[in-house]
């Protein structure tokens, strides 16, 4: 089996009761919303990853102000010819929003970015990764991790 790591950083921007979410479109086309960031390029810092795939995704520019945490998710992708063992290593930061205006990121992995109420993320369709870090962001626990939150198969 072809083992494949991903590391990724993702911001938990969250002002007057709103968090700010991008929507990801996954392989299949469906949509769910999920935290600005994503994968690191080599050699580069994590910070310097989701101040960049903030502003690509939404319009924003970031300032990360904590580290709120490291989540782990290991999971088997099935392949025509074998399988991957997947593993998303995902570095999650507080961050507010410093400049930029909102936009829908166009030619990337998501199509649109918005604030929503925290009390209504319950009912979007959202990948694990957002209720991981508003865990974090709400908890803080000083070991910066979480458990015991579902995952769905194809989150990135």
């Amino acid at each position: 089996m072809h083992k494949q790591l991903r590391v990724a950083a993702y911001a938990v921007c969250v002002r007057d009761g709103r968090i700010l979410l991008a929507r990801w479109v996954a392989r299949d086309g469906s949509r769910r919303w999920t935290l600005p960031g994503g994968g690191m390029d080599h050699g580069e810092d994590p910070y310097a990853t989701v101040v960049r795939e903030a502003e690509e995704e939404t319009g924003y520019t970031v300032e990360p102000l904590a580290l709120l945490g490291v989540h782990s998710n290991r999971r088997a992708r099935p392949r025509r010819f074998g399988g991957t063992d997947f593993h998303a290593l995902r570095i999650v930061y507080e961050a507010r929003v410093t400049g930029g205006e909102l936009r829908h990121e166009t030619g990337g992995s998501t199509d649109m970015a918005a604030w929503h109420p925290l009390d209504a993320v319950p009912a979007l369709e959202r990948v694990g990764l957002v209720d991981v870090g508003l865990t974090l962001w709400r908890e803080r626990p000083a070991a910066g991790r979480v458990t015991g939150i579902p995952e769905h198969p194809a989150d990135a």
